[in-house]
């Protein structure tokens, strides 16, 4: 049987790494909590040609639409305020929704069903994995109208948050 020498092990060590970042590439989960510290489940999110797929697996939450966003920072303490706002690298201060030119953190509605479950995907067109990793993933009390008046949509309290990270 053939010996594999020093230089073989770490050639084949940076090889295996690479398959395993390559086949992780465009995938990325994120722990949900309520703003009181209760697991509320996880969020995939996944890059596909349309653009950002986003499927929650949340349970525990109030029913009815809720206003689901990107927020600035990876930090959901302080009842998720630590959050910052929408993320906005543009700095276009409008909330637009989705499919407008305003914030990149507006995302379809989260609809949650009478037993407190929200597992129905959405696409958010203008993402990617990329441009969300370092961020965080918000639920708010209310709908949202995509619009600035009320301000932000009237999506109202932050009910449930989660770090975006790799």
């Amino acid at each position: 049987m053939a010996k594999i020498n020093h230089s073989e092990q770490i050639i084949f060590s940076v090889f295996a790494i690479l398959i395993a970042t390559i086949s992780n590439a465009g995938t990325v989960t994120s722990d949900v909590y309520t703003t009181n510290g209760t697991s509320a489940g996880k969020v995939v999110f996944e890059d596909s040609q349309y653009g950002l797929l986003i499927k929650p697996q949340l349970t525990g939450l109030p029913a009815g639409v809720h206003g689901f966003h990107i927020h600035q920072h990876p930090d959901c303490g302080d009842h998720a305020m630590n959050a910052g706002g929408h993320l906005d690298p543009a700095n276009t201060n409008s909330h637009q929704g989705p499919y407008g030119q305003g914030h990149l953190g507006d995302l379809p509605v989260l609809v949650v069903d009478n037993k407190g479950t929200a597992i129905t995907p959405i696409l958010a067109p203008r993402l990617k994995t990329k441009d969300i990793q370092g961020h965080s993933i918000m639920v708010h009390e209310g709908g949202d109208n995509y619009s600035d008046n009320p301000p932000l949509g009237g999506g109202g309290t932050r009910i449930a948050c989660g770090k975006i990270s790799l």
